[in-house]
């Protein structure tokens, strides 16, 4: 019992030092030890101590001769590893995926308004097969991995995101309403998964569910089909894609104390 304090004040000095670390990952420039404090809402003598601990592991660096601090060159290790302890984790089931339903599963991340293509598993069961390069950069709207993707936003985020990038129909189908798209969203989030019937390309269609990733990053599995076999076969993908959701999560360490 004599340690749950000192736990629980651990627990804090780490959250308050993730805080700090993502307010500066949107300011390659640095920011002030006073512009942090603001941000994160601690006192400037707090962010002190914890910058000096930063800095120390090469986490944070110095970004001017004044006072600014940006991040460092340690955490481009740290993510490196990230990254391949994910696509350890995560290929050997899309895989198993691709084999079980006989279609291409793409792996894609989060880039601002749009879905990036990072990696794929492609299958030989089909001549006839719905493949993306990797790099490519598609509509968040007007995806399936996408769609996902807003469906874990509220409904005010997703508003906020719409103003911000305003939707343009890439096919006769594309979503260009953003009522009809709260509509969707809705439904995405009460059925566990994401459809993209021909909004991207026609004559392809997707199904896709977001992942829960310990490491932050916006990342989702989409799995992209020929509209001529999608609809005969979207059940069954639904169904195969919502269990491998569950199964990837649980192996990327999600409830795990």
């Amino acid at each position: 019992m004599d340690n749950e304090p000192n736990a629980r004040q651990g627990i804090q000095v780490i959250s308050r030092a993730a805080n700090i670390l993502r307010t500066l990952e949107g300011h390659p420039e640095g920011l002030s030890l006073s512009a942090i404090a603001k941000n994160v809402k601690l006192a400037r003598s707090t962010v002190q101590r914890i910058v000096n601990s930063l800095a120390s592991e090469g986490f944070l660096i110095a970004a001017s001769p004044t006072s600014r601090v940006r991040l460092g060159p340690g955490l481009v290790s740290l993510g490196s590893a990230a990254k391949a302890d994910i696509d350890r984790v995560l290929l050997p089931h899309m895989k198993n995926l691709s084999d079980e339903v006989g279609e291409t599963v793409d792996l894609s991340v989060q880039d601002a308004e749009n879905m990036i293509f990072i990696d794929q598993v492609t299958t030989d069961a089909h001549q006839l097969r719905a493949v993306s390069a990797v790099g490519h950069a598609f509509s968040i709207y007007c995806c399936a991995n996408g769609k996902a993707m807003l469906a874990t936003m509220s409904d005010d985020e997703v508003m906020a995101f719409v103003e911000a990038h305003p939707i343009k129909a890439l096919t006769r189908s594309t979503i260009t309403s953003t009522e009809q798209l709260l509509t969707e969203i809705a439904s995405i989030r009460k059925n566990g998964v994401a459809f993209d019937k021909e909004e991207h390309c026609e004559g392809v269609c997707a199904i896709g569910v977001a992942i829960e990733d310990p490491y932050g990053r916006n990342i989702a599995i989409s799995i992209p089909v020929p509209t001529i076999r999608f609809n005969r076969n979207k059940k069954q993908l639904a169904a195969r894609l919502r269990e491998y959701k569950t199964t990837i999560e649980l192996a990327l360490g999600k409830g795990a104390v």
